[in-house]
């Protein structure tokens, strides 16, 4: 691993780990109070055997477990370098530090598992009777990026102030031009994201809707700026959650999403968690 990301593990750690055991973090302090916001039915518990990447582990009965709510960085392909396999890597120690040998407590509210078979759920480590979100200390570290679905309204709020405590704090993975929010109007940008989980940010320039979808577009171009889509079925949930789509116009906003190729850069939104007012944030 990189001698930058080597720096930012060892200020996590020097806060939150040590051998052996997990030190609850000032930030930590009120994580029982996470449980009041993200409101998770205990599912199960287990110890952790081995950890996969920065969101996934294996607990010693042979369940896979995903950490939901958060995206990280991938963990390199064989043979891979660069700052992308770096940062993978470093999500990796992150989250091997916090649940390595750990015994857990697993939270779920939806989705039993993932396309692959891993069970999501919100983890929890327990320790003399304080529980500690892995989900909010990944956030708050700068090692990871809340996903399209984080429960609720209220738990999407929770946990995004945990992401822009670290991003404005620059810790961990966002104090990297890799990690850092990606221009709406640049399409070099938007290209190099493709297939990726990304947040992006800029001035939205129109809003039009046809044939049953809502066209957020950043620039007047399509094939050189993002363009955000909600289904019009979709509107009425957006609005009810404060986002309107069609008021957004000449607003500055920051969405989240995986970047796709449709005659220029665009990122779905079916859920109004995916999109921020900047101004606000």
């Amino acid at each position: 691993m990189g001698g930058r990301w080597d720096v930012a593990l060892a200020r996590f750690c020097w806060i939150s780990c040590t051998v052996g055991a997990v030190v609850l973090p000032a930030t930590a302090r009120t994580q029982d109070r996470a449980l009041s916001a993200c409101r998770f039915e205990v599912a199960g518990t287990g110890k952790v055997r081995a950890i996969t990447d920065g969101r996934s582990f294996i607990l010693e009965d042979g369940r896979e477990i995903r950490l939901a709510a958060i995206e990280v960085p991938l963990a390199p392909a064989a043979g891979e370098s660069g700052p992308r396999a770096e940062a993978g890597l470093a999500a990796r120690a992150a989250l091997e530090s916090m649940l390595a040998s750990q015994s857990v407590e697993l939270r779920q509210n939806a989705a039993g598992a993932d396309r692959y078979g891993r069970t999501l759920a919100m983890v929890y480590v327990v320790r003399d009777g304080a529980r500690q979100s892995v989900a909010h200390e990944m956030l708050a570290r700068g090692f990871a990026r809340v996903s399209t679905h984080a429960g609720d309204r209220a738990c999407a709020e929770e946990l995004l102030a945990q992401e822009r405590g670290a991003r404005r704090a620059k810790l961990g993975l966002w104090s990297e031009p890799y990690y850092v929010i990606v221009s709406a109007e640049s399409g070099a940008q938007l290209a190099a994201e493709r297939g990726r989980f990304t947040v992006a940010e800029g001035n939205v320039l129109s809003v039009h809707e046809s044939a049953g979808t809502i066209y957020m577009n950043f620039g007047r171009r399509w094939s050189q700026a993002l363009t955000v889509t909600i289904s019009k079925r979709d509107e009425r949930v957006f609005a009810a959650a404060g986002v309107e789509p069609k008021k957004l116009e000449y607003r500055r906003v920051r969405v989240r999403g995986w970047v796709e190729e449709r005659n220029g850069p665009r990122i779905e939104a079916t859920r109004p968690e995916q999109i921020e007012i900047a101004e606000r944030n």
